[in-house]
């Protein structure tokens, strides 16, 4: 224990290295949030935060410590490539590894490279000047890219702003060790005080900056002008992602990365598939269950999914749903060459029928979600060209289920508390809005039904919100009280996050819309004024869409459509359930709330904090300031206070008669007490016997109080001011007092 805690006074500089830099490398994942796949992100932030814990806690030479940090990134990339859906291992361990090897790349490259990154810039980046150059090189590297890409790195740059600021002070601190060795160890017995000048500092460099005033560029960035050029452009073609982000303009698309939702995008309207179907239908990709307040999280745990065979039926591991079903055939033709995580049916997928000549053994069918996936190789990746899968559809009583109240629906039945889930920072006036538009319904489907139509009859739909009005953090509540316009994905959330918070179970769903059909002049017959419906479905990028789906216990699960303009046919709109608008006792506590905000100022910041947070912080350093300067002139404080009361300015003499009798409280406190029939002196010589420590100090401030209360001759200035160091020396041996090992 003894060579562990040597090591970590010994080593302290360095670990405070790695945690700066480890700060600066934060941003540059925050940065690459847009370029990296969902698991590479994860992967790098777990592999650096291991590595800088294992360089500050292990006591072992630096071999030791690489060796185990590279086993500590192997173990790391086989579990998040296996949460994330990268790979299945299975068959034997020789299998799993080989497995394994094969989907390394270019996980292990890249966290290899931030694991390099990470420990020669602590060991190589050792003086002012060179963390100096680091630190702007990163700077000046953000700046670029603010300026010549969509991406907005205020955020970033005042971060590595910070890390580098601090940074700098571990620097002066480790060169003041090594240059004073008695005075550092004097002033490692004060470490609050040195937080204290510290946080000062920082804070003063805060209220500076948020305190200026929003000016805006007297130049235009390269990169805008760019865009306004009649060649330049804003949007980026992106099949992987409808549009994750406020920071990048996409093209529509199946998306793979939904942990940040929002923003605007550009239609695509290259072809998909075509799918062969009886009956039209929703294409169902896959599910998300957990919300982060900002989108949907994509982590997949636990191991509940099975190998699929051709011609094998699916069997869901849900709660068994009761209702009639219909079986409907589809054949899928792909009509693009990516490579899909799932494969597309109507809902609910029961079996494969049939598959072309690619391995049919990469599929893998998730029955708790009814999803099934396609786990391929991401050095060789291959997807069906062709494959033609059986659903079983629900048929929905609407009738029936309407009147089932809460108890018949859900009273004993084991569902997962994921589709119930609401982060902690969830807003309460959302909940409340749920409430009232539901105030009116009494059963689970009836609440559904009037927050579908509230959603669709009280909001616009658009390719391109305004994003200027959004002031909440929360994506479902911006979008509710400030956006009031979007795609799919702003509805299909806010219709599970509102559903959740009347305790009805749902969860978000994504896939495609069906998309077109396909007509040509033998398919489409002019009869009586009706096209005959040739059962082929055309569905491109833009076709692309999210979308809830609701439990209704021994019913299963029923998709319910929020959007507008779209209609999925298994929850239509009944002429009795009228459009739902929020009483009026709500939209004053929304214009309520909206004032409040812009009260403190207009608009947000690059930081993602709102002027009135940034007010607030504001007040709340200063006031700390105030009273840590007033604690620091207390002694000042108290003298002109007295000296208020007596209508003049304190003597010398008697600014050391109230220092005295500051000590001899103190002492009081620690329980050293003076009797009532003794003098000072008496007092003071008495202490000095029963503990000796305090003599030392005891004697000069007795010898100044007499000076100043009985000598005709008055204190000197300096003399009274020599009371500061008798006072921090009694103050000290009444530590030792306590504790004689101190």
């Amino acid at each position: 224990m003894k060579a562990w805690g040597a090591y970590i006074r010994n080593s302290l500089f360095y670990s405070l290295s790695l945690l700066w830099i480890w700060i600066m490398g934060l941003q540059w994942t925050s940065f690459m949030d847009f370029t990296w796949y969902t698991e590479t992100k994860s992967i790098v932030l777990i592999s650096m935060t291991a590595i800088i814990v294992i360089e500050m806690l292990l006591p072992a030479k630096r071999m030791y410590r690489v060796i185990l940090e590279g086993a500590v990134i192997f173990y790391i990339i086989h579990k998040e490539l296996v949460k994330y859906w990268v790979y299945m291992p299975s068959g034997t361990m020789a299998n799993r590894i080989e497995q394994y090897v094969d989907h390394l790349s270019p996980y292990i490259w890249i966290a290899a490279g931030a694991w390099v990154l990470l420990t020669l810039s602590a060991i190589l980046v050792n003086t002012k000047r060179r963390i100096l150059v680091f630190s702007s090189l990163n700077v000046i590297a953000f700046s670029i890219l603010d300026s010549f890409t969509v991406s907005d790195l205020w955020q970033e740059v005042a971060w590595t702003v910070f890390a580098a600021m601090g940074w700098l002070i571990s620097e002066h601190f480790r060169r003041f060790q090594a240059r004073f060795p008695a005075g550092w160890k004097h002033l490692r017995k004060y470490p609050l005080k040195i937080f204290i000048h510290a946080a000062v500092l920082f804070s003063v460099i805060f209220i500076a900056g948020v305190s200026m005033p929003n000016i805006p560029p007297t130049l235009t960035d390269p990169y805008t002008a760019w865009v306004g050029t009649p060649g330049g452009s804003s949007n980026t073609a992106d099949v992987s992602g409808e549009l994750t982000s406020e920071k990048v303009k996409s093209t529509s698309g199946y998306s793979r990365n939904d942990n940040n939702l929002g923003g605007g995008f550009n239609f695509d309207y290259t072809p998909v598939m075509s799918v062969k179907s009886e009956k039209r239908s929703y294409w169902r990709g896959e599910t998300r269950q957990v919300y982060s307040g900002s989108g949907w999280s994509d982590e997949r745990t636990g191991s509940d999914y099975d190998d699929v065979n051709i011609g094998t039926t699916l069997r869901s591991s849900e709660p068994s749903a009761s209702g009639e079903t219909e079986t409907l055939e589809q054949t899928v033709t792909m009509l693009n060459d990516n490579v899909y995580p799932v494969l597309f049916g109507a809902f609910n997928v029961s079996q494969v029928k049939q598959m072309d000549d690619v391995n049919a053994g990469k599929m893998l069918w998730e029955g708790k979600q009814s999803t099934l996936h396609w786990n391929t190789d991401s050095k060789q990746p291959e997807y069906p060209k062709t494959y033609t899968v059986i659903s079983e559809v629900p048929v929905i009583p609407e009738d029936e289920i309407r009147s089932k109240t809460f108890k018949n629906l859900y009273n004993g039945d084991k569902l997962d508390d994921k589709y119930l889930q609401i982060p902690k920072s969830f807003p309460e006036r959302t909940r409340k809005l749920a409430e009232q538009v539901t105030s009116s319904a009494d059963t689970p489907y009836e609440k559904i039904g009037l927050l579908q139509n509230y959603l669709i009859n009280n909001f616009k739909y658009t390719n391109q919100p305004d994003l200027s009005k959004k002031t909440s953090d929360d994506f479902v509540d911006s979008f509710l009280f400030d956006i009031k316009e979007g795609y799919c994905d702003y509805f299909s959330t806010s219709m599970v996050m509102m559903a959740r918070s009347l305790n009805i179970p749902a969860r978000w769903v994504k896939g495609y819309a069906p998309g077109q059909q396909q007509m040509n002049s033998d398919d489409v017959l002019q009869r009586q004024g009706r096209v005959v419906d040739t059962g082929v479905y055309t569905v491109t990028n833009a076709d692309a869409h999210s979308w809830a789906e609701v439990y209704f216990g021994s019913y299963g699960w029923v998709p319910v459509e929020a959007t507008p303009g779209f209609n999925m046919p298994l929850l239509t709109h009944k002429e009795d359930s009228k459009p739902v608008t929020a009483p009026q006792v709500e939209e004053e506590t929304e214009q309520d709330v909206l004032k409040e905000t812009t009260a403190a100022g207009d608009g947000a910041n690059g930081s993602g904090l709102s002027s009135a947070a940034i007010a607030w912080i504001t007040v709340f350093i200063i006031v700390l300031l105030a009273i840590y300067t007033l604690w620091l002139l207390r002694i000042r404080v108290r003298f002109f206070l007295i000296g208020i009361r007596k209508g003049r300015k304190l003597t010398a003499d008697q600014k050391v008669i109230v220092m005295t009798e500051q000590w001899l409280n103190k002492l009081k406190r620690k329980g050293i007490r003076r009797s009532s029939n003794e003098t000072l002196r008496e007092s003071v010589n008495r202490w000095a016997k029963e503990i000796p420590t305090l003599s030392p100090a005891l004697g000069p401030l007795l010898m100044l109080f007499e000076k100043a209360r009985y000598s005709p001759s008055s204190v000197s200035e300096a003399e009274w001011r020599s009371v500061y160091d008798h006072s921090r020396n009694l103050k000290t041996a009444l530590k030792k007092a306590e504790d004689p090992a101190a």
